[in-house]
């Protein structure tokens, strides 16, 4: 049963585009993929990547919880628009912490992550009683609970130990996904549609415009690092390499799966196994995405320089991240593995060590190159079987 408050703010099956009020929310996620990517660049080392990993799984479940939010409410609806603000401004504060979260910002950016995420929750419960959606925001309330303590503790201790108690807090959250939250007396989530998605269709939708939003990353990281020295011969060359490699993601993303993650829902017989393995392959596909915008403003800065372990790591690395989340994600839709994103993601891991005597050009033109084989291979399997119909796995 739906109480007379809770149906006038929640969002009907049919809206299924998002708001403009959605677009406006991701705004401020721009704004922290490009300083999560300055703080992988000012640290490049396997310190500086743990951190940003943990940093930027932190972005994301922010992300998360703000889409089951308007997943769930009208964001049309004045109360609705007013605590999607309030949620935007707590992830410019966050993304402003975010490149000093292991240094003097550290209580800054986990005191507003463990805010804002209580908070989505929180509300939720209130505006949800009597409704049967109500159970799911009490599991997740839960579950975030059990990391804040975590969050807190860590920052209030230095380095190492404050990476440790962060990454396991992150890493609750991943095992509570994977298990549909279970939480005593309300047992898992996933049984219900409800309890998964409202609308497939905006759920899909929101997920290709996350993705967008990523690549506006290296789009920018692309444009800055040019516009900051001189336009010559080899320094544009990696800068045409840059943006050729970011709409190959594009092309590579959208391509058949992208395309379909609305019908994939709706027809996974279990939906709560393929809502997983879809978000599990976003966030690796982003990660990805904001190593990648690292390694172009090196090869724009740097692209005939000497040549760095970490530089090869990144430029290579980024590449196979994303690979290898678009094969989870393909095996989300149809149910199989890809073969040309597994053998291109292995290509560029194998390759990484042959690659220690070249520029980082030369460097990239291989990423590029490898990426626009497993496009020309989309290309080919498209025109063989011209169309395709979702199988998730069961």
């Amino acid at each position: 049963m739906t109480t007379g408050r809770a149906s006038k703010l929640l969002r009907r099956p049919e809206q299924g585009r998002a708001g403009f009020l959605e677009l406006f929310l991701d705004l401020v996620f721009v704004l922290a993929f490009f300083r999560l990517s300055q703080q992988l660049l000012e640290h490049l080392s396997w310190t500086g990547a743990f951190q940003t990993l943990v940093l930027l799984s932190a972005v994301l479940f922010v992300w998360i919880a703000a889409t089951r939010f308007t997943d769930t409410f009208d964001p049309r609806h004045p109360l609705i628009q007013l605590l999607v603000m309030s949620i935007m401004f707590g992830t410019l504060v966050l993304a402003a912490a975010a490149p000093e979260a292991f240094g003097r910002r550290g209580l800054v950016f986990a005191g507003v992550y463990v805010v804002v995420r209580l908070g989505i929750f929180a509300v939720a419960i209130l505006l949800l009683r009597g409704h049967e959606g109500q159970r799911n925001a009490v599991r997740l309330l839960f579950w975030v609970s059990m990391t804040t303590v975590l969050w807190i503790a860590g920052a209030f201790l230095p380095g190492w130990v404050r990476g440790a108690l962060w990454i396991t807090a992150a890493a609750v959250e991943y095992v509570g996904i994977a298990l549909g939250f279970p939480t005593p007396r309300l047992g898992r989530s996933g049984e219900r549609r409800l309890e998964v998605v409202v609308s497939e269709e905006h759920v899909a939708e929101r997920l290709r415009q996350f993705f967008i939003v990523a690549l506006g990353e290296p789009i920018v990281v692309t444009g800055l690092a040019f516009a900051n020295g001189a336009f010559g011969a080899d320094r544009s060359a990696a800068t045409l390499l840059a943006f050729v490699t970011t709409a190959l993601l594009w092309r590579i993303y959208i391509h058949r799966a992208g395309a379909l993650i609305a019908e994939t829902i709706a027809a996974a017989p279990n939906r709560l196994r393929v809502g997983v393995l879809t978000l599990y392959s976003h966030v690796i596909m982003i990660a990805g995405i904001v190593t990648i915008a690292v390694g172009d403003e090196l090869v724009i800065t740097h692209p005939l320089g000497h040549p760095d372990p970490a530089w090869i790591a990144v430029i290579l690395g980024g590449p196979a991240l994303f690979l290898a989340g678009r094969a989870i994600f393909d095996y989300a839709v149809f149910g199989r593995v890809s073969a040309p994103r597994v053998i291109g993601a292995l290509a560029l891991v194998a390759l990484t060590p042959a690659m220690k005597p070249v520029p980082p050009l030369a460097v990239a033109t291989t990423a590029a190159l490898i990426l626009a084989g497993v496009a020309v291979a989309d290309a080919v399997r498209t025109r063989k079987l011209p169309s395709e119909r979702p199988s998730p796995p069961r």
